[in-house]
């Protein structure tokens, strides 16, 4: 099936990470030209070097979103060497968990300015040039920590901020064909997660109390954003998609 996405451009933040890099393969595999953008200049291109080999047309971009001239050199090396971004993945985030009487003000404020802050930047620097070509695909990747998990205060808002900002922009951006969805995971596997020295007690809870018993994977979550970005859903935005086995 023709997914609608060959000879596009696709921007991937957080590029050089497991579900980045899963995401990255998911579009090329569809025949987007891709950039890994992550601020870790190394993992960015191990990425797109890997994507290359496998025949696609690849780049990686460093730094940091957070800044705002970061993003503006970022997108404006992919337009150069790829041409304009049809398609962003707000993929770029993290966890500094802690509990709240005890969370130092820098925790909470990292995890808000890369979610948050970073997506906004990269979100401006984009959507002039979607709504001149009348057509773009953004996609946030959220979590199942929007619901609220103990200790993760400052993820678990970012997570859910992350989704309302989805549903308004997709309202602000629909009148010029663009849309705008989320994804929200649930437990995935990936190495960073396997390396936790408690990865077999949270495996085998998951397991116990998730109705598909196994962890999630990278690639469900790039398949979820293959979705959004492809001629499949044309008609959906605003929309929060749960990759968690149904927990």
């Amino acid at each position: 099936m023709d997914m609608g996405i060959a000879g596009k451009v696709a921007l991937v933040t957080g590029g050089g990470g497991a579900i980045g890099l899963a995401t990255l393969k998911a579009l090329a595999g569809e025949g987007a030209a891709v950039a890994a953008y992550d601020i870790n200049a190394e993992a960015a291109e191990a990425a797109a070097a890997q994507l290359r080999d496998q025949g696609a047309r690849a780049i990686a971009v460093a730094g940091d979103i957070t800044v705002k001239d970061d993003v503006a050199r970022a997108v404006s090396k992919v337009e150069a060497e790829l041409g304009p971004v049809d398609i962003l993945v707000n993929n770029a985030g993290f966890s500094r968990d802690r509990y709240l009487t005890k969370m130092a003000e820098e925790d909470w404020d990292i995890v808000h300015n890369v979610i948050l802050k970073g997506t906004f930047h990269c979100c401006r620097a984009v959507l002039p040039g979607m709504m001149t070509r009348q057509f773009g695909r953004i996609v946030n990747i959220s979590s199942m920590a929007y619901m609220g998990n103990a200790g993760q205060t400052n993820y678990s808002s970012a997570k859910a901020g992350l989704i309302g900002m989805t549903a308004a922009l997709a309202r602000e951006a629909g009148p010029f064909n663009i849309t705008c969805n989320a994804v929200a995971p649930g437990l995935i596997a990936t190495p960073r997660l396997r390396s936790r020295s408690d990865f077999e007690k949270l495996e085998a809870r998951s397991r116990a109390l998730t109705p598909l018993p196994r962890l999630g994977l990278p690639e469900d979550v790039a398949s979820a954003v293959l979705f959004f970005v492809s001629s499949l859903a044309q008609f959906v935005t605003a929309q929060t998609l749960n990759v968690s086995g149904g927990r």
